[in-house]
């Protein structure tokens, strides 16, 4: 492994132990055993490493997420959406410090456009999978509606930062959809 590749493990390694904002380049040097001046020759900066090593995580974490979100293909949505959930729920008690850093990365954004740019790029694709996920293959030639995916994530959002800070009284994916049914089934005023 060449110094570009240690230097992307160690920043990953320092976002999941560190945090963005708290990982210094002489974190990131410790981490990979490189030195400084691999930063600079590889990435030019800190920065463009440690936005270099989130997409990578972010990519690592989609397959983590596809791994632990299993959906029969023969269940009806409401069904599909609590294994949704119930996969991010498994996937956060067991790797709480990824799903910590994804949230971590957020606060990033405002002064990182570039990396803004990527993450809602990734994003629409995440609602663009959700959607197809949820509602399955559609019989006809409907587009499904893409605010499916826009909720499953705004869920997942919220659903992440519960676990993470209070996963006692977090809700469970089974609470989600029984929530859900009750709102639709509630009468209209």
């Amino acid at each position: 492994m060449g110094h570009r590749e240690q230097l992307l493990e160690g920043a990953k390694r320092c976002l999941l132990e560190r945090g963005y904002a708290h990982t210094t380049a002489r974190d990131i040097v410790a981490a990979s055993g490189t030195n400084l001046a691999s930063i600079g020759y590889h990435f030019g900066s800190k920065e463009a490493l440690l936005n270099a090593a989130i997409i990578e995580a972010m990519d690592e974490w989609g397959t983590e997420l596809e791994r632990a979100v299993q959906v029969d293909p023969a269940a009806g949505p409401m069904e599909r959406l609590e294994a949704v959930w119930a996969g991010v729920v498994e996937s956060i008690a067991a790797h709480p410090r990824l799903w910590f850093a994804s949230v971590d990365v957020l606060t990033q954004t405002l002064q990182n456009p570039e990396l803004a740019d990527r993450l809602a790029a990734a994003m629409q694709a995440g609602r663009t999978g959700f959607t197809t996920l949820v509602l399955g293959d559609t019989a006809d030639d409907a587009e499904p509606p893409p605010a499916v995916g826009a909720l499953v994530m705004a869920v997942i959002t919220g659903l992440t930062v519960q676990w993470l800070l209070d996963p006692e009284r977090a809700p469970s994916a089974q609470d989600l959809v029984g929530a859900l049914r009750a709102v639709a089934g509630a009468p209209e005023r």
